[in-house]
């Protein structure tokens, strides 16, 4: 092991009222002042760097009949362990299925959360709390990645980590009428999204055992984490004020996307998976919900991969999400929300995000045309919209300008829709109605080495590349160096850290007005930069978005 490595030992702590758990202390290797109780040679009593849970349940298991199904709460008398017998959480949270990762290690009963726990005792009023949501489009990811050590003990990070796992794909986001024949009242759909928000809401109940601030909480995530943190504002921003959890939100290289699928057209793609399964579309909605649950894992996931509708993303319910979602940002409501309860986000981009775009489901690169880039969109976005979106980008069926074939084409697209576009349309609204000092924004345009280990160097500044400036390394590769801890922190890291706690970050941020970003340039420096070029073109894409019916009244009269 080496020197700087940390040694992971035993740690009990007792909950009270929940129970006594065991995880792990990371403990530093390097000699420091006797301070902590552990059994080390005498001159060699090393600091305590954090202490890490993996695996602790939110939910009770989303198994059998409840496959497809709402979470469901924990019972009042659950308890994780006793002092003769702690509950163990040394590992991780279950995996959800998903085509990326190997059958062995897929678990359905995922409904569990990591948490990172800094070193030392608690401020006064507990350590305010990161819930940081994991991407992977919706369709695939974990919260079982990342060594979070040095951020917790290098920096002045200095609050709690939540890291909830939920369901994904089929298993977090299937609809249809079948689904909703069985709960007309209370519909089982966007259970994905249900997932997170209940373990906001065990985090914000027993976030306190643990030493934590549960009137102090951010919601962050990466990608389909960032859409996920935006879906759960928008859902907490309509809550009463006295059910409202989130105080802040961290939105990295993703955003509010376009108003969701309708449940009439995601019945086609319901259809489509029923077909691929040999379920006859002529059986009851009973037998057919009965089927799907006693299949194997394996067998939908194999279906799924096979399906051209494969995408399996949120649907306007009107419970989770309103069909009137973009019409309240579009009008100015959702930013007299944010005012009113005082929420503030830091947003922003990477430069070269279409690589890992164009990478994931691409049209077959033998057959690349207008068509299939059109087709393989609907597979996330509406029908409407893709027509918005396709139209812009070649009106006359041709290769978009700048862009070396189809697949290129698809990637920039894809990438414009879930970042760059929709983002810029959504900061100008919050501007235009009195909300636009909430909101910070960024632009990474530098690259750390120790990215190197995750993304390839030929994609640049692609999407997921910066999460090692903002966790500190993540434990990925050797880290950061000492150069470029330096260059992250004159960047943004130490606002970032205060932002967390709760403190005005608008001096060291340093940005003024919808247009003004903080920005790392190629070379590590940090500037203010003006978005012209980039800002016009997203408010072109959003406004015919808008005129389009794509972002207002028009989906508030579809069914559901």
């Amino acid at each position: 092991m080496a020197a700087s490595e940390p040694k992971k030992v035993p740690y009990v702590l007792d909950l009270s009222a929940l129970g006594v758990i065991e995880g792990l202390s990371y403990i530093s290797q390097t000699p420091t002042t006797p301070s902590d109780n552990y059994p080390y040679p005498k001159n060699l009593r090393p600091r305590v760097l954090c202490h890490y849970f993996g695996g602790i349940p939110y939910a009770l298991p989303p198994v059998g009949p409840y496959r497809f199904k709402k979470p469901r709460a924990l019972p009042s008398c659950y308890r994780y362990g006793t002092h003769s017998n702690p509950g163990r959480f040394n590992g991780g949270t279950g995996v959800c299925p998903q085509p990326t990762v190997e059958e062995n290690v897929w678990e359905e009963d995922c409904l569990q959360v990591n948490i990172w726990i800094p070193g030392g005792q608690p401020p006064k009023g507990g350590w305010p709390v990161f819930i940081y949501i994991h991407g992977g489009f919706l369709q695939f990811g974990t919260a079982n990645g990342g060594d979070l050590s040095a951020l917790l003990s290098e920096t002045n990070f200095g609050a709690i980590i939540v890291k909830p796992a939920y369901r994904l794909n089929l298993f977090g986001f299937l609809a249809s009428e079948e689904l909703l024949a069985e709960s007309p009242n209370a519909p089982d759909f966007n259970v994905g999204f249900w997932d997170q928000r209940l373990a906001l809401e065990w985090t914000y109940k027993n976030i306190s055992y643990f030493g934590g601030n549960a009137g102090n909480i951010t919601v962050a995530g990466y990608s389909a984490g960032s859409h996920s943190t935006f879906q759960q504002l928008q859902y907490d921003l309509y809550l009463p004020t006295d059910k409202s959890i989130i105080r802040r939100a961290v939105m990295w290289s993703n955003g509010p996307g376009v108003q969701p699928h309708t449940l009439i057209e995601r019945q086609e793609q319901f259809n489509e998976l029923l077909t691929k399964l040999s379920i006859p579309l002529s059986l009851t909605a009973t037998e057919k919900m009965a089927r799907l649950r006693a299949l194997p894992m394996k067998a939908l996931v194999d279906a799924n991969n096979s399906m051209a509708l494969h995408e399996f993303r949120a649907v306007t319910d009107n419970a989770f999400i309103s069909s009137h979602l973009f019409t309240s940002i579009c009008s100015g409501d959702f930013a007299q929300r944010m005012r009113d309860r005082g929420v503030e986000i830091i947003t922003g981009e990477c430069r070269d995000e279409h690589f890992v775009y164009e990478s994931w489901r691409t049209p077959d690169a033998r057959t690349q045309s207008y068509r299939k880039t059109f087709d393989r969109l609907q597979g996330d976005y509406p029908l409407s919209v893709v027509r918005v979106i396709m139209q812009h980008y070649s009106p006359d069926g041709k290769l978009p300008k700048g862009c070396k074939d189809w697949n290129d084409a698809f990637g920039r697209i894809y990438a414009d829709t879930q970042i760059h576009n929709m983002e810029r349309g959504f900061v100008d609204c919050l501007d235009k109605f009195g909300a636009g000092d909430l909101v910070h924004r960024y632009r990474v345009e530098w690259r750390a080495q120790c990215a190197d280990t995750s993304w390839p160097r030929e994609w640049g500044v692609t999407h997921g590349t910066d999460i090692v400036l903002w966790l500190w390394g993540e434990g990925r590769g050797e880290g950061l160096t000492e150069k470029e801890k330096g260059l992250v922190k004159t960047w943004m890291h130490d606002a970032f850290c205060d932002f967390v706690h709760g403190k005005d970050i608008r001096t060291k941020w340093g940005t003024h007005g919808p247009q003004e970003v903080r920005r790392i340039k190629p070379s590590g420096e940090t500037d203010i930069w003006k978005d012209k070029e980039m800002w016009e073109n997203g408010l072109e894409v959003w406004h015919k978005l808008k005129e389009a019916g794509c972002l207002g009244e028009t989906q508030a009269k579809a069914k559901l």
